[in-house]
């Protein structure tokens, strides 16, 4: 009893402790030893607990992920420096005007994130547009960072098919897929998300300028970038469509045509990696091609991809970090408790994957972070129950990555923080309007999304 109460207690602290600001790096070994030393007493061999478990769930996780981590960023760094992240926001705003200013802003950052474009990144490239749309159509600004985290933070960071974003790439490992599972469930998903997003947020702004209130400037200028400095916006979209498109090809037409047997030799199978392959392909094409579209553009090509590395670090870090803790926690006799209590949710996958991968996303404050300790732990007790009940693996990856995307955004979590910063406003202003947006409708698309594939949509 005392191990589980341990478990429960270092979740906690993790919480906490992240959210008063403590480093995820450093609390993380701390948190899984102390877990370790409540649940064996001084049988816990600490020492080998930390080298030999949570270092090797460290290390693995960062062999896994780390490239796409990299290029990730380094494609959001050339975006954002060329002025190609705010080309296409700009031009989908004046595509919809200031008349549809929020679907506009919506549309910009779901357009940057499906691309790979860091949310992040999305953050600060839109701000301003999304300010300039908000002003002219007297819109309070309270409602800038809930419309930026319905584009960012929902369907193209974990719905839509194909989205380069980590918290869709992670479940490949795991479930020998692709980046394009489950397609139609992924699409009905991303639909119900981002229309019930933009009714709700519409609702409440017409609610808001009933009562009086609009648009508040802010003390300082709005740093508006012109159109006339910015590239054009179909040489900045097409590193875009090159990501997608090329990574459909690779993993859906290419890879499966290849004899992947000399992979035996390595411990792998080409079904396990193609997915990881295509994306980090697919990315570097991508990063190539916005160099050649934007050379003359950047004081530094090597300072960009210098910013962009050093960038990455921090978040591989982070994630392994928390999933070395949940390897710790994983390894212990008290696990098997509180395992057997998740699994004895329901005796249906879908359900039981949902609610761990939710749960831990919550506890952690990261979408990829709870999704990779629930999989590290679960994933092949969930493979086995999908293949009794008759449920292909691509609905598991799509409900796993769904599920990470729901109470991942918490007050506590580091993107939500990071947003309202950007945007100048408060918890209490604008984050009852994120919470919706951002946990509430996709936890209850999620809960659509199994039901829908329970009846075998994929």
């Amino acid at each position: 009893m005392l191990g589980v109460i341990g478990v429960i207690l270092t979740l906690v602290l993790l919480m906490y402790l992240a959210y008063k600001g403590a480093s995820i790096i450093l609390l993380a070994p701390i948190l899984a030893l102390l877990a370790a030393l409540l649940s064996a007493g001084l049988d816990a061999h600490l020492m080998a607990t930390y080298t030999e478990v949570f270092m090797k769930a460290f290390a693995n996780y960062a062999k896994s992920y780390f490239p796409i981590f990299l290029l990730g960023a380094i494609f959001g760094k050339l975006m954002d420096e060329s002025g190609a992240a705010k080309a296409i926001a700009h031009g989908v705003a004046e595509k919809f005007g200031k008349e549809r200013a929020l679907l506009a802003v919506v549309i910009s950052c779901g357009v940057l994130t499906y691309g790979g474009v860091s949310l992040f990144v999305v953050a600060f490239a839109v701000y301003p547009i999304a300010a300039s749309l908000f002003e002219q159509s007297n819109i309070p600004k309270k409602f800038i960072p809930p419309a930026i985290a319905l584009g960012s933070f929902t369907f193209t960071m974990t719905a839509l098919p194909g989205t380069p974003q980590i918290q869709n790439a992670i479940p490949m490992q795991y479930f020998g897929t692709d980046a394009y599972a489950a397609p139609m469930l992924g699409i009905v998903s991303g639909i119900i998300m981002v229309s019930a997003g933009i009714i709700y947020l519409n609702r409440e702004i017409k609610k808001s300028q009933g009562k009086g209130e609009g648009f508040e400037k802010a003390d300082e200028e709005l740093a508006v970038t012109t159109e006339e400095s910015l590239p054009p916006f179909w040489s900045s979209i097409t590193p875009i469509i090159v990501v997608l498109v090329l990574n459909y090809i690779l993993g859906r037409v290419v890879y499966p045509k290849i004899d992947g047997s000399y992979l035996e030799k390595f411990g792998t199978d080409l079904q396990t990696v193609s997915g990881t392959w295509s994306l980090i392909i697919s990315l570097v094409v991508a990063i190539l091609l916005t160099i050649l579209l934007n050379r003359k553009r950047f004081d530094s090509i090597l300072k960009n991809l210098n910013k962009g590395t050093l960038e990455s670090l921090p978040t591989i870090i982070n994630t392994a970090s928390v999933v070395g803790y949940g390897n710790v926690i994983g390894s212990l006799a008290a696990f098997e408790i509180v395992k057997n209590a998740i699994l004895g949710v329901s005796s249906n996958p879908l359900i039981s994957e949902a609610i761990s991968v939710n749960v831990l996303a919550g506890i952690t404050g990261s979408a990829s972070g709870g999704m990779s300790i629930s999989l590290e732990a679960l994933s092949e007790q969930y493979l086995t129950m999908a293949s009794q009940a008759g449920i292909s693996p691509e609905v598991l990856h799509r409900i796993a990555s769904l599920a990470s995307g729901g109470l991942d955004t918490l007050p506590h979590n580091g993107a939500v923080v990071t947003l309202l910063s950007v945007c100048g406003m408060t918890h209490k202003e604008s984050y009852r309007y994120i919470f919706v947006v951002s946990v509430l409708i996709p936890m209850l698309t999620s809960i659509i999304a199994i039901v829908l594939g329970n009846f075998g949509v994929v």
